[in-house]
C-alpha cells in the first residue's frame, strides 16, 4: 500500500506538442540501459540503480536497519532496500497509490500530507525507531516552472518533518529534490537537525532531469 506523486523534470516549458514529447521519451526509455538493466535484474523501476549507486558511495543502507521508503510505488528503491537490510532488517512502503506487495515489505497505503495519517504511521512505527527514511517523491508536473517547484518542495518538506518525528539519533534522510530556487534553502533547513548534508546526482539520474538527491546523515 503506499505515496507516489509521478516523474518530475523542470525547465522550459518545449515548443513541441505533447505527442511528440512523449514519442520522444518512448524511444528513449526503449534504448536507456538503466532500464534494460532493471527489466533483466527484476527491478520494478529504472530508479532502483540510483538508489544502489548512492548506497555504495556512502554505504547508507546496512543489515538490521529500518527503511521507511516515502512514494515507494512502483517498488524499486523498497526492492533495493529490502535486499540490503536483510532478514532482520525491515522495510517499510508509504504511497498514495496500491503497490503489488512486495516479499518481506510492510506496505501502507496513504498521503503523508493528511495529519491524521502521519499519526497512525508514526504510531505504528514507534517515533525515534527509524535508521533511514528514503523518499523518491515528485509531483506531478503542470508545466508552470514555478507552480512545479512550489510543489516539489512541499515534498520535501514533508519527507524532512516526517524524517524528524521518525528517526532515531544518528538517522539519515535521503530525498529527492530538484535544481532550482529552493534547492540551497532546503539543504540549509536541514543542517540544524543533522550532522553533514551532502548533494548528489547519481549517473543512474537522466542528464537532461533536474533531480538531485540530497543526503542528510546523523540525525541530532
Amino acid at each position: 500500500m503506499l505515496i507516489k506523486l509521478g516523474a518530475a523534470r523542470f525547465g522550459p516549458i518545449l515548443s513541441r506538442s505533447k505527442s511528440s514529447r512523449r514519442h520522444g521519451w518512448i524511444s528513449s526509455h526503449a534504448t536507456d540501459p538503466y532500464v534494460r538493466a532493471a527489466r533483466a535484474a527484476g527491478y520494478r523501476s529504472r530508479a532502483a540503480y540510483k538508489l544502489l549507486e548512492l548506497n555504495q558511495r556512502v554505504q547508507l543502507i546496512r543489515p538490521g536497519m529500518t527503511v521507511v521508503d516515502l512514494g515507494a510505488a512502483p517498488g524499486g528503491w523498497s526492492q533495493v532496500a529490502v535486499q540490503l537490510v536483510g532478514l532482520h532488517g525491515r522495510v517499510v512502503a508509504v504511497d498514495r497509490q496500491l503497490m503489488e506487495p512486495l516479499p518481506n515489505v510492510s506496505m501502507v497505503q496513504g498521503d503523508l500530507g493528511e495529519v491524521e495519517f502521519r499519526k497512525h504511521l508514526l504510531a505504528t512505527l514507534g517515533p525515534g525507531q527509524v535508521d533511514l527514511v528514503i523518499s523518491d517523491m515528485a509531483p506531478n508536473i503542470s508545466g508552470i516552472v514555478a507552480v512545479d517547484q512550489a510543489a516539489a518542495l512541499d515534498l520535501v518538506e514533508k519527507a524532512r518533518e516526517f524524517a524528524r518525528a521518525a528517526l532515531k539519533p544518528g538517522g539519515d534522510l535521503l530525498v529527492k529534490g530538484f535544481m532550482g530556487e529552493s534547492l540551497a534553502p532546503f539543504t540549509k533547513s536541514l543542517a540544524p537537525f543533522f550532522r553533514c548534508v551532502l548533494v548528489r546526482k547519481p549517473k543512474a539520474s537522466r542528464d537532461i532531469s533536474r533531480e538531485v538527491y540530497v543526503l542528510a546523515r546523523g540525525f541530532r
